[in-house]
């Protein structure tokens, strides 16, 4: 008798009778699967439900068997699942698995070193999970390797350098981890290795010269670590090199001369953000399969090559070096891309480059989308032919030496974005013309001469984020137009200028704006109580104008506010108490005004150096360092009265001195009263909440104050202090693994962005509950319509108050979709580092009460740090990302990296659901045949067929009883061509192929046209 050793094994039988040997693999295998679902703690697909009794485990989800080794397991693939968990030892009891693929899920704790007991596995896929601890050095024994991905984890500790033993590998990731120390010199022994990625760790040292000898390398992704020293020469005689990054390191020395030719096959070389020094090799001209060169922050100097034979360059980015002479002729380069006729990305900011702006730079690329020349050396106008370049997105001509005026015809570049002409010395007035970019978020034109008043036309604008207008000699009235433009998020600076008349009541529409600057002008007037109603507020400079009257009651409601300069003006009255309460401000400067009586003490009143109250004559009081009169006491008063008193009884009669008791006691009562008031009015800011505060705020996280549960908490509405302002409170399930990284990820990702189609967040709260246990939770901006999800999916439960159900028209719904376009496409291109939301789904677009669309949940959101150009599916050395089934991109179960191109794919499903109706995991949706496989052939045949009977009868019947008897309506027709163009523009968003979808700035721009169409 001889028993197997395994952790799990069948009663012991003579192993040389067949049927025993069969039945205890077999039976090996199935009881190994029941450990590894007993450590799955979360499966919300149900996807392990079908490992049980009554099927064969062969048959099981995610498991397929071999007849050749009589049904032993040889694949396991539960990849992007939700699945949640640690990753059983017993895996290591699947002895002729070939493939594990537990991607993209949320599995916990550290790898099981008994993996390396799969001497068989060749693919082992463990990327973008929350695993910890080091890598097993005994993967080393699974010899038949040939794909090892672990990218996107929480690993620690050092590459082991036994993995060197791995002769077949020949993909390796190790991307997004805190991995340290420095490469192994034995990763060079990987000759068969085609493909390394290690960036986002901690590895430091330089890179070894062992690396020399991976003839077969392809792609080497080593960027954003600590790397330093030279990069060994030999590394340039690795021929076969297509993508090589270093980006974000402090690696030293120049380019070699022949790095064209060494590299023939180049297409990615970023060396973006190090220390390299020398000029760009003029060999750069003979790689010609070159898409990508990013050499931007670095030393380098000296001419920018010849670039005439790159026809397949895409962007070229060279910014912030030292390049040029400040002399003209430096961009003469510049006329050799013309043959580059898919350049997209032009970056040569904050250089030397010297000289005029050469005209042929409207002979580019008419792809080219960014545009980047600023703080150069430049001189002379503006050349009228940009107008050329008809798709141009950003353009930057920021500090130069430009004069003359402004083109008008930039009007005409209907797709621009981002327009940056400041610190420049720029004239005449601002083109009227501008107000035709409605497409514009960001427009710079301050530190110029322009003149004259602000053109009326700006406030077309319904994207724009920042408008920066200082610095000028801009005169008039502010106009209300341009003041209210509600989709301000950022700044609004029109400091420095001549500007006259009164702030506009219409200030009161800028909900989301973080700073407002209308400093040094010649305003007057009241200011204006909507100025409360700018509850994002952050900095709001008002100094050096003539604006005069008490401080309005109504800027209480600026509790975000950290900065506020109301200095130099003639301001009067009291200084508001609830100064005191606005915990987050830093610096507070109500100097040089008419302000009177007493300076409080408490908040920022505390501390002398955040304060100044300089030039107020009759202010007195407030801490001993502000030097201030003390101000007249309760007892001199009562001394004074007194004699007063005494002066009254000589002068009048018994009668005259009662009523003037009964006058002074109402004083007194009246002036209690109202500081009671002051003080029940002004409690806890919304800004410093505790646990205790949101336990009563949500009436104990009641479950009738419960709205909606998610992957990794629960969200409860909630009634905030004595304001009662109505907020979303989303409480994350600690136990839950993953909540931790959830919320520092929504943290992060909702630090520094702001939009108006973004949930906006009110503040955070990490702090312990009554139990001691780790409370963490995110306080929101509570929408009164609650999620998307239930305006296309009501339910259909049977309440005793029946209310009338949730529908949405078709205008609502391209709104809607307008909106969450609009935050996408702000989360790509135009909040610095792009954001990928990675998890766009109805149920994360929340609606107002005017139904205006807010994107929320960032628990899985990624920044993204690397430039990409490719996102197919065969480059493995890319990271993918978690999302949810239905939604989430299919390029992403087959080791793609994280993208842009993802979250389009994710709207394109959203809007097909919103015009379709139809859910993605829709039971009908089986066997190959999914929404956008269903839409798309649908829709060849008849639109109506496919939208649910609400969208049809928006307005009438009678859209119906035309398509019934093929005799449509002038309505009827414009609504089936609506209807095509949207479901089309899904389709488009929606295909197999990434980079065949479109860009989300180009999406929003049809939407708007779709919607003008329909709205006619």
């Amino acid at each position: 008798m001889q028993c197997s050793f395994f952790v799990v094994s069948p009663p012991c039988m003579q192993l040389n009778h067949p049927l025993a040997m069969r039945l205890e693999g077999s039976e090996r295998d199935r009881l190994a699967l029941l450990a590894i679902k007993a450590q799955i703690q979360h499966d919300p697909n149900q996807v392990t439900s079908s490992w049980n009794e009554t099927l064969h485990f062969c048959l099981w989800h995610g498991v397929t068997c071999s007849r050749r080794h009589r049904q032993r397991v040889t694949k396991l693939q539960l990849g992007s699942l939700a699945l949640v968990g640690s990753i059983s030892q017993h895996i290591g009891n699947l002895s002729f698995l070939r493939v594990l693929n537990l991607e993209n899920n949320s599995f916990n704790h550290q790898i099981p070193p008994q993996i390396g007991h799969l001497h068989r596995l060749k693919v082992l896929y463990l990327k973008n999970n929350s695993l910890n601890g080091t890598i097993p050095p005994n993967i080393s024994n699974c010899f038949q390797l040939i794909s090892l991905d672990l990218a996107g984890n929480l690993l620690v500790g050092k590459i082991p350098p036994q993995l060197s033993s791995l002769s077949k590998l020949g993909f390796f990731n190790l991307q997004v981890n805190n991995l340290s120390g420095e490469i192994p010199p034995s990763l060079g022994n990987l000759s068969s290795l085609e493909i390394f990625g290690s960036t986002f760790n901690s590895l430091e040292g330089s890179i070894p010269n062992s690396l020399c000898q991976l003839k077969k390398l392809t792609i080497l992704y080593l960027g954003e670590n600590s790397l330093s020293g030279i990069i060994p020469s030999c590394i340039y005689n690795l021929s076969s090199i297509v993508e090589f990054e270093v980006s974000g390191n402090q690696i030293e020395g120049s380019l070699p001369s022949n790095l064209g030719n060494a590299f023939p096959n180049l297409q990615i070389f970023s060396i973006y953000q190090n220390q390299f020094t020398g000029a760009i090799p003029l060999s750069i001209s003979n790689a010609t399969n070159l898409v990508w060169f990013q050499g931007s922050s670095n030393k380098l100097t000296g001419k920018v090559p010849n670039l005439r034979n790159l026809h397949n360059l895409r962007r070229f980015g060279v910014s912030d070096n030292n390049l040029g002479s400040s002399k003209h002729g430096d961009l003469s380069f510049v006329s050799e891309l013309i043959n580059a006729t898919r350049l997209t990305g032009l970056s040569l900011g904050y250089n030397n480059f010297g000289g005029m702006l050469p005209t042929s730079i409207s002979n580019l690329s008419t792809n080219l989308r960014i545009l980047g020349i600023g703080e150069n050396k430049l001189h002379g106008s503006i050349p009228s032919g940009l107008v050329n370049l008809i798709n141009l997105e950003v353009l930057s001509l920021e500090e130069n030496f430009f004069t003359d005026s402004i083109p008008n015809d930039i009007g005409k570049v209907s797709g621009l974005e981002k327009l940056y002409l400041n610190n420049n010395q720029l004239s005449g007035r601002i083109p009227s013309s501008l107000g035709n970019l409605t497409l514009l978020a960001m427009l710079q034109l301050q530190e110029n001469n322009l003149e004259g008043s602000i053109p009326s036309s700006l406030g077309k604008y319904q994207w724009l984020l920042e408008l920066g207008l200082s610095g000028n000699k801009l005169n008039g009235t502010i106009p209300p137009q341009v003041i209210g433009l509600s989709s301000l998020s950022t700044i609004l600076a029109l400091h420095r200028n001549q500007f006259t008349g009164s702030l506009p009541m219409e200030i009161g529409k800028l909900k989301n704006l973080g700073g407002l600057d209308v400093s040094d002008n010649l305003l007057s007037g009241e200011l204006p109580s909507s100025l409360g109603s700018c509850k994002s507020l952050e900095a709001l400079y008002l100094q050096g104008n003539f604006f005069l009257g008490p401080i309005p009651s109504s800027m209480k409601g600026l509790r975000g506010i950290r900065y506020l300069d109301l200095s130099r003006n003639n301001l009067s009255g009291d200084i508001p108490q609830f100064f005191e309460r606005f915990g987050n401000l830093e610096n507070l400067n109500l100097s040089f005004n008419q302000f009177w009586g007493a300076v409080p003490t408490e908040g920022i009143f505390k501390n002398a150096s955040a304060i100044s109250v300089a030039g107020n004559t009759r202010l007195c009081g407030g801490i001993p360092n502000l030097q201030l009169p003390v101000c007249e006491s309760k007892e001199s008063k009562g001394e004074g009265l007194s004699r007063r008193m005494k002066l009254v009884i000589s002068l009048v009669s018994g009668i005259t001195l009662l009523g003037l008791a009964v006058v002074l006691t109402l004083f007194v009562l009246l002036r209690k009263k109202r500081k009671e008031t002051e003080l029940n009015t002004f409690g806890n800011s919304v800004l410093q909440v505790s646990y205790a505060t949101l336990l009563k705020a949500t009436d104990g996280f009641s479950s009738a104050n419960l709205i909606g549960v998610g992957a990794f908490g629960s969200v409860y509405k909630g009634i905030l202090g004595d304001d009662r302002v109505a907020v979303a409170v989303k409480v994350l399930n600690m136990l839950h693994q993953g909540a931790s990284k959830s919320f520092m990820a929504e943290c992060e990702a909702l630090r520094n962005i702001r939009h108006r189609n973004l949930v906006k967040i009110l503040t955070a709260c990490s702090s312990i509950d009554f139990s001691g246990n780790d409370f963490k939770a995110l306080v929101y901006e509570f929408m009164d319509n609650g999620s998307l999800e239930e305006w296309l999916h009501p339910s259909t439960g049977t309440e005793e108050v029946i209310e009338a159900p949730k529908s949405l028209n078709l205008v609502q719904r391209v709104n809607i979709a307008i909106d969450v376009a609009s935050a996408l496409d702000y989360l790509h291109n135009n909040c610095g580092t792009p954001i990928v939301h990675c998890d766009l789904k109805p149920s994360n677009v929340l609606l107002d009460s005017d139904l205006t669309g807010h994107v929320s949940d960032f628990g899985l959101s990624r920044f993204l740090l690397k430039p990409t150009t490719s996102v197919s599916g065969n480059q493995s050395s890319s990271i993918g990302i978690r999302g949810s089934v239905g939604y989430a991109a299919p390029e992403y179960g087959m080791g793609s990296e994280v993208s842009k191109y993802g979250d389009v794919y994710s709207f394109g499903i959203l809007l097909l659901e919103m015009f379709t109706g139809k859910r993605p995991m829709d039971h009908m949706f089986s066997d190959g045949l999914n929404l956008h496989n269903f839409v798309k052939t649908s829709l060849s045949e008849r639109v109506s067929e496919i939208l649910e009977s609400l969208v049809l009868q928006e307005d009438t019947t009678n859209v119906a009883e035309a398509h019934r008897h093929s005799q449509l309506s002038v309505r009827a027709q414009k609504t089936e061509e609506f209807l095509t163009s949207i479901l089309g523009l899904g389709i488009s968003c929606s295909v197999e192929s990434p980079t065949n979808r479109k860009d989300i700035s180009d999406v929003a721009s049809e939407l708007h046209s779709i919607r003008g169409n329909l709205l006619g």
